[in-house]
């Protein structure tokens, strides 16, 4: 993996700011790219993976509207992630035609935990300086998302 020195921004961020945020991005971005590619996943299979993990008992159509994607391409997809082992889809015990989504892998464990290691790596990083810092880190860091999201 390639460290954030290694990760050169583009001209484009004038600022120590913008371009530190930029560094973060692309080392996100690697990060998932070297996961997804050691686990052999897609883009897609691995946000839904993440998505049903953090949200166990997830209907299909639930996923569709998270990723975005069709009912085909969730059937799909949903089927590529049984086949893996990495969900199961278990019936409805109200409504038999509602399928319910769990992860059955430990993503909190080799190899899995690939997928979260970078953002778990952040976190530890986080919980090393001071909150009080973080804190302000965090407020200053949701006033520009929401100035460029507006």
């Amino acid at each position: 993996m390639r460290t954030s020195s290694e990760i050169t921004s583009p001209p484009v961020a004038g600022s120590a700011l913008g371009r530190a945020l930029l560094a973060y991005g692309e080392a996100r971005r690697i990060a998932a790219i070297e996961a997804r590619r050691e686990l052999s996943l897609n883009e897609l299979d691995a946000r839904a993976l993440l998505f049903v993990a953090e949200n166990p008992g997830a209907r299909p159509s639930h996923v569709r509207d998270h990723l975005g994607i069709t009912s085909a391409g969730v059937t799909t997809l949903i089927d590529r992630l049984v086949q893996r082992g990495a969900v199961r889809r278990d019936l409805d015990d109200d409504d038999r035609r509602v399928n319910h989504i769990t992860a059955i892998v430990d993503l909190d464990a080799p190899p899995w935990s690939a997928l979260r290691a970078f953002d778990n790596g952040i976190e530890t990083a986080i919980a090393t300086i001071d909150p009080a810092d973080a804190r302000r880190t965090a407020e200053l860091l949701e006033r520009i998302v929401e100035a460029v999201s507006a």
